[in-house]
């Protein structure tokens, strides 16, 4: 695959962030492992309508960007914890001592698709990247999540990009707590999460509305075990998409877990690949009306290396503005 900077005028259908200094980011034996992308990867370039000059590379981020949404000490903690070696950050979180670069190329990889999706030409952006982050609070590390790889994103669009109001759709079956925690008291951000109910990190109520400026910008959807496709794109389309329309986002950033899926060993939402690739399709329909088109997807979890992949494929051809129905099957990694 073509590894091509960020051309802001660049007008193809899609751009890929991918970088492969993401796959540094290991520990023997967890489910969140390079594995991953390199599934997702193959699977996308057995595709043949996923051209290579749609991937891209990106700078990495700076503290100045992490510090937009990080308190000083917790990136000072992980850049010291990763300079004398390494470990466990918590029980389920490592870091080696490559992680803190790597996670830093993450939420370069998440600003770059905003600021494709916020150029003259719109450009869809989907950011393959790892660590994920939508767990990772303004001031600790947890599930898996060094940085808020998403909430760093909209930040900079914020901040950077002139972007007022933005729509957050977390489709992680793991509730985002970082995430909803960033944006707890913004007016000018809606945190909407589809997730399975009781499971990790416990957060994800439906009475969690938020505070101050932000109450009512935080609208949960805890869904039950076995939910499927039928009930959980009921619940996108009838809630979660209308309060995006309502709340007339100028951009809408996805973090996009495919751990809802059936066969993902963590959790038992039960979906198909066919679930993402309508919720995607839908998500541009609703930005194509709200926002010119402007949608960055970031990748958050997502944990069985046969159905991800088809799922992740499904997903860009649909941003694409494909026919979703990938064209080589997908049964595991290459």
């Amino acid at each position: 695959m073509a590894g091509e900077s960020v051309d802001p005028s660049a007008r193809a259908p899609l751009a890929l962030l991918y970088d492969a200094t993401f796959l540094d980011h290991y520990s023997w034996g967890h489910p969140e492992s390079p594995e991953r992308l390199r599934a997702i990867t193959a699977a996308m370039g057995r595709e043949p309508r996923i051209r290579s000059e749609w991937w891209r590379s990106s700078p990495p981020a700076d503290e100045a960007d992490l510090a937009l949404v990080h308190k000083e000490q917790h990136i000072r903690s992980v850049q010291q914890f990763a300079g004398q070696g390494g470990g466990w950050l918590d029980s389920d979180t490592y870091c080696n001592p490559g992680s803190y670069e790597i996670a830093l190329q993450a939420a370069g990889a998440a600003k770059a698709a905003v600021q494709l999706a916020c150029s003259a030409s719109a450009t869809p952006a989907f950011a393959l990247v790892r660590p994920p982050g939508h767990h990772a609070t303004p001031d600790r590390a947890m599930g898996f999540c060094l940085f808020n790889n998403a909430a760093i994103a909209v930040r900079h669009a914020q901040r950077r990009l002139g972007v007022e109001r933005v729509a957050i759709l977390d489709l992680d079956v793991h509730h985002g707590n970082g995430s909803q925690d960033a944006f707890w008291r913004d007016g000018d951000v809606l945190y909407c999460s589809l997730h399975q109910s009781r499971l990790y990190p416990g957060t994800g109520l439906r009475q969690e509305r938020g505070e101050g400026a932000g109450f009512e910008k935080t609208l949960n959807l805890p869904l039950a075990p076995s939910t499927g496709n039928g009930p959980w794109l009921e619940a996108l389309e009838q809630v979660a998409l209308p309060a995006v329309v309502d709340h007339s986002p100028q951009l809408i950033v996805v973090s996009c877990g495919f751990d809802a899926l059936a066969t993902d060993p963590l959790a038992n939402l039960d979906l198909d690949w066919r679930a993402y690739a309508t919720a995607m399709e839908r998500v541009g329909q609703v930005a194509a009306d709200c926002c010119p088109g402007r949608v960055a997807v970031i990748l958050e979890g997502g944990y069985d290396l046969g159905q991800m992949p088809l799922a992740a494929t499904a997903c860009a051809l649909a941003m694409a503005g494909l026919d979703s129905q990938p064209g080589v099957a997908v049964t595991g990694p290459a």
